[in-house]
């Protein structure tokens, strides 16, 4: 609540927004480092807005320090440009994020020559077999995006350290506190501050949390040099939306678990991939991992058709908007086919019937659930 507010010298109990790109200068600025990040002078080294949000997203995942970005890709790519060097090698996980594995599978491969081996990160032992002498990352996500397949980050964690290597957690599906990787060992952990940490669907940003000495280099290389720097008023915004999260996150999961176990018992649903529901693989990890506080509001469902079906079903929501992104006040729903390397990795009922990504949002559960049974009505009419 309290993180990161700089009240105003009018006496403002808020950090006010301060759209500028330029800071005033000392009476002699001959000692500043024009790379440096510790002080305002100007905001593709840091801004006023952007220094209150890390306060409180440092806060928030019991991290040292933060440095927030454009988006959450630009945050991933962060820890890639500043901790991986030409001749590295990455472990990450089969089931991750598309920027994720397009960066891994081929841009950085082929731009930079570094070297990434994808792994299924719930085999332990697999993942210690892919370690090498030049691994110098493990990448994972908490909740896989789309497959909801859960990591154990403590497993991991260890692991990754045994190698020499830094685990770094996306843990955009599962913000504070719901979880906090850091906790369990993770040496840096990302989010997309577009989805839940901002929650509003009106403002892009990305944040990676972490220990100083690591956080540091990544200020001074990927945000000064690189300039992927958030705008002021977008932090002003996320930082805004970050106050309501805990709410926001209690009444999304409330009723994302009625609504998978709606779906789950419904004949004409295929699949409901949620960590939330007994059946899920990752159940019991993510029951104990997460400490009873919830399983996230997203999963990944599909109805017992072929793609036309799906696509009319979608067609038949009216209260559930279809698009892309996740962490909305509103839900969101995307169906996503079985085409595209990445689909090898997936389980057996994503690659048969495609899956719909559900961001399940903070209208009422009774009009959501509702929405569901008519659009099946509909489709199977």
């Amino acid at each position: 609540m309290h993180g990161g507010n700089a009240p105003a010298d009018t006496g403002a109990i808020r950090t006010p927004i301060t759209m500028a790109n330029s800071y005033e200068l000392p009476e002699d600025p001959s000692t500043i480092d024009w790379s440096g990040t510790d002080r305002l002078f100007y905001t593709r080294n840091t801004g006023a807005n952007q220094l209150a949000l890390q306060e409180k997203l440092a806060a928030l995942e019991h991290g040292e320090d933060a440095v927030v970005l454009a988006s959450g890709v630009a945050a991933l790519h962060a820890v890639f440009f500043t901790h991986v060097r030409a001749g590295d090698h990455v472990v990450v996980s089969d089931s991750t994020y598309e920027a994720t594995w397009k960066l891994w599978s081929s841009l950085l491969p082929r731009k930079y020559g570094i070297e990434a081996t994808f792994v299924d990160v719930t085999d332990l032992d697999a993942v210690r077999a892919a370690l090498r002498p030049t691994t110098r990352l493990v990448i994972t996500e908490t909740i896989a995006n789309p497959t909801t397949k859960v990591a154990d980050i403590s497993a991991l964690a260890e692991i990754a350290h045994a190698g020499g290597a830094l685990l770094l957690v996306d843990s955009t599906f599962t913000p504070p506190p719901l979880y906090r990787p850091l906790v369990d060992g993770a040496d840096l952990v990302a989010h997309s501050l577009t989805k839940y940490i901002n929650g509003h669907g009106d403002a892009m940003g990305g944040a990676v949390i972490g220990r100083r000495e690591l956080i540091d280099p990544i200020k001074a290389e990927a945000m000064v040099d690189v300039g992927g720097v958030i705008s002021p008023f977008n932090a002003w915004l996320i930082a805004r939306g970050s106050i309501t999260l805990p709410l926001r996150l209690a009444q999304h999961q409330s009723t994302a678990i009625h609504l998978a176990q709606l779906l789950e018992n419904d004949e004409r649903i295929a699949y409901v991939a949620y960590p939330g529901l007994q059946s899920h693989p990752q159940h019991g990890l993510a029951a104990g991992q997460f400490g009873g506080r919830g399983f996230g509001a997203m999963m990944a469902f599909a109805v017992d058709g072929d793609p036309d079906t799906q696509n009319r079903f979608v067609s038949h929501l009216k209260v559930i908007t279809s698009a892309v992104s996740l962490g909305h006040d509103e839900s969101l729903i995307v169906h996503v086919g079985t085409d595209g390397p990445r689909v090898a990795a997936y389980p057996a009922e994503f690659r048969r019937w495609g899956h719909l990504r559900f961001s399940v949002g903070l209208e009422d559960p009774a009009d959501l659930a509702a929405d569901l049974r008519a659009a099946l009505d509909a489709t199977f009419a």
